[in-house]
């Protein structure tokens, strides 16, 4: 039974540990941007989250851990991410080319061509991209929300 039953999920990658890493990164407040696809929501037919929209980030246990507010949503060309959304992944990227070589890794894994139902998918610099900036609101835990200067 979902304690936040009216928030969508967010999920980030699969389950698993790069699911667990990011969730980690999440809680310790190291990682307050993400990046998806645009033709993740096209083929999910979902439109872009709007700012302050609130979801809950489930592990890869299904367990919900965190409920964070959206404080930006851009749409822009894989090309023109800046180093700033990069470091903000939290995910340890020193710059674009090593965050853009981890995110074409799992772009160009079998879970995600077959998420979105096209084999052959590839990313260049004009695929459109959504950089999502967020901040943690609540832990049901009851944890501490680590503190995050304002976007």
């Amino acid at each position: 039974m979902s304690r936040y039953p009216s928030l969508p999920p967010c999920l980030l990658a699969f389950p698993g540990p790069l699911r667990d890493r990011l969730v980690a990164a999440v809680l310790s407040g190291e990682k307050v941007s993400t990046t998806g696809l645009l033709a993740e929501y096209e083929a999910e037919r979902e439109e872009l989250p709007p700012v302050g929209e609130r979801s809950v980030v489930i592990d890869s246990d299904g367990r919900e851990v965190a409920v964070i507010e959206l404080t930006e949503v851009r749409v822009l060309a894989l090309g023109d991410v800046d180093l700033q959304h990069a470091l903000d992944e939290g995910e340890g990227y020193t710059s674009v080319a090593e965050w853009r070589a981890g995110h074409e890794r799992f772009w160009h894994s079998e879970e995600m061509r077959e998420a979105l139902d096209d084999p052959g998918f590839t990313v260049d610099d004009t695929t459109m991209i959504v950089a999502e900036r967020f901040r943690v609101v609540e832990r049901p835990d009851g944890a501490a929300v680590p503190s995050q200067s304002p976007a």
